[in-house]
């Protein structure tokens, strides 16, 4: 049996669990992006890792959980659901991207949030987000973070329909 059929065939809970686990260390390397190169994120990303955040908690409950079969199925529709939301933020975000709005930013710099209000009321908008979404700051093989983050959502999208689609 090759290494991809014995993957495939692994118990529901140790691919939930790796679901988990993959979403974790992407939701880790954006929290290394954010403070340790000091890249802003912008609205969207924060909906983004929202997003991940959610197919990452189910798929930890699933592989806590362990449930049967319909239960499987009921996870996979949950972390589908989740995919396609953060998946639709990120396509939207890498079209933003390719073709800017003629108002770029989706938020304020924090530079201005600074000095125009009160710490108190700064701190909730960064955790909200404060790049501009426009703003290409970091890429890899030549995709922005949000094209990964649309392969990242599309490939949660695929597993969820794999999960949800698979026998035993």
């Amino acid at each position: 049996m090759t290494l991809l059929l014995k993957i495939l065939h692994l118990p529901a809970r140790v691919l939930y669990l790796a679901l988990f686990l993959v979403a974790a260390g992407l939701l880790s390397f954006g929290l290394y992006l954010q403070h340790g190169l000091g890249l802003e994120p912008c609205p969207m990303c924060i909906m983004q890792r929202y997003a991940f955040a959610t197919a990452a908690l189910i798929g930890l409950i699933a592989a806590i959980h362990g449930p049967g079969r319909s239960g499987e199925r009921v996870y996979a529709v949950l972390i589908g659901a989740a995919a396609l939301t953060g998946g639709t933020i990120a396509a939207r975000q890498s079209w933003m991207q390719i073709d800017p709005p003629l108002i770029p930013e989706c938020g304020p710099g924090l530079e201005f949030m600074l000095e125009s209000f009160p710490l108190a009321q700064v701190l909730p908008m960064i955790f909200r987000g404060a790049g501009d979404c426009t703003v290409i700051e970091w890429t890899f093989l030549g995709l922005s973070i949000a094209n990964w983050s649309l392969v990242s959502f599309t490939a949660t999208v695929l597993f969820a329909g794999w999960m949800l689609l698979r026998r035993g």
